[in-house]
C-alpha cells in the first residue's frame, strides 16, 4: 500500500539559483498529497513561480539557473530524468491563457502527442478531444467549431483548452501560474470550479496572488517570502491562525 504513504511529489531542500549569488529559492522542502489543491502564496518576487517551474524543469531550458536538492515525483528524482519524460507526467498552465495560435481548437488538444512523436488513431483522437473538452466543460461550447483556431475563443475559453491541452497528456501533476489573471471574474469563477473538479483526477499546484482564490480552492497552502518556504499546512488553519508572524502580516494585507 505504498501508494497511498508516498506523497505524489516531495520537494527536498529544493534550491533554485540564478546566479551564485542569488538564489530565489532556498531550501524549500514540502510533501504534496495527491488528489489535491495546494496554493503557493506570498508577496511578488518570493520564488513562487520559481519553484513551480522547477517541477516541470523549465529551468532546464537556461543554462545559468541551478537547480539543487531533489523534486520527487511518485518517490522518483525529476532533476536526474529526461525533461520530456517529466513534462508527460507534469502539465502547466500560463497566466495568459497560450492556444497555440496556428493550430485548431482540435489540435491544440493533441498538441502534446505530436510534439511527443505519439501517433494515435483517427478514433483515438477522436475520443481524447471530446474526454478532455468535457473534462472542462467546454465540449458543449465548441464541438461544432472544432477546426476553428483555438485564438477564436473568448479568454476564459481559451484558459480552458489551455487545461484541456494539459490534461490530454494524463499528467500525474497539473501545475498552474496564477491561471485566472488574466480572466474576468466570471470566467475566473468558471475555472476555479473547474479545478475543485479536476482534483479528483490530478494532483493541482496552484500559484496565486489572490487570497480569497486560494481560500476557496486549496485544502493546502504554503506561503513563500523571500524565497523560503515559511508555513505550510491546511489551507484553513493557515487563514484562521497562522503560526508564523509573516504569514500574518500576509494574510492581513500588512506585507506585498
Amino acid at each position: 500500500m505504498e501508494s497511498i504513504t508516498t506523497p505524489i511529489l516531495e520537494f527536498k531542500k529544493t534550491c533554485v539559483s540564478y546566479t551564485r549569488q542569488t538564489m530565489a529559492v532556498k531550501y524549500v522542502s514540502a510533501a504534496i498529497e495527491r488528489n489535491t489543491i495546494t496554493a503557493i502564496m506570498g508577496p511578488s518576487g518570493c520564488g513562487k513561480s520559481t519553484l513551480l517551474r522547477a517541477v516541470n524543469l523549465m529551468h532546464s531550458l537556461y543554462a545559468n539557473i541551478v537547480v539543487d536538492g531533489e523534486i520527487l515525483l511518485n518517490g522518483e528524482n525529476i532533476l536526474t530524468m529526461e525533461p520530456i519524460e517529466v513534462r508527460r507526467r507534469v502539465g502547466m498552465v500560463f497566466q495568459r491563457p497560450t492556444p497555440f495560435p496556428t493550430m485548431s481548437i482540435y489540435d491544440n488538444v493533441l498538441s502534446g502527442f505530436a510534439l511527443n512523436g505519439i501517433r494515435l488513431s483517427k478514433a483515438d483522437k477522436d475520443e481524447t478531444v471530446e474526454s478532455c473538452l468535457k473534462n472542462v466543460m467546454l465540449w458543449e461550447e465548441v464541438k461544432d467549431v472544432l477546426n476553428k483556431k483555438g485564438t477564436f475563443l473568448s479568454g476564459g475559453q481559451q484558459q480552458r483548452l489551455c487545461i484541456a491541452r494539459a490534461l490530454a497528456m494524463k499528467p500525474d501533476i497539473l501545475l498552474m501560474d496564477e491561471p485566472t489573471s488574466a480572466l474576468d471574474p466570471i470566467a475566473t469563477k468558471h475555472i476555479e470550479e473547474l479545478l475543485v473538479d479536476l482534483q479528483k483526477k490530478v494532483t493541482i499546484l496552484v500559484v496565486t496572488h489572490n487570497m480569497g482564490q486560494a481560500k476557496r480552492i486549496s485544502s493546502r497552502s504554503m506561503f513563500m517570502y523571500l524565497g523560503e518556504l515559511v508555513e505550510y499546512g491546511d489551507t484553513e488553519t493557515m487563514f484562521s491562525n497562522p503560526k508564523d508572524e509573516r504569514t500574518k502580516a500576509y494574510l492581513i494585507g500588512k506585507m506585498g
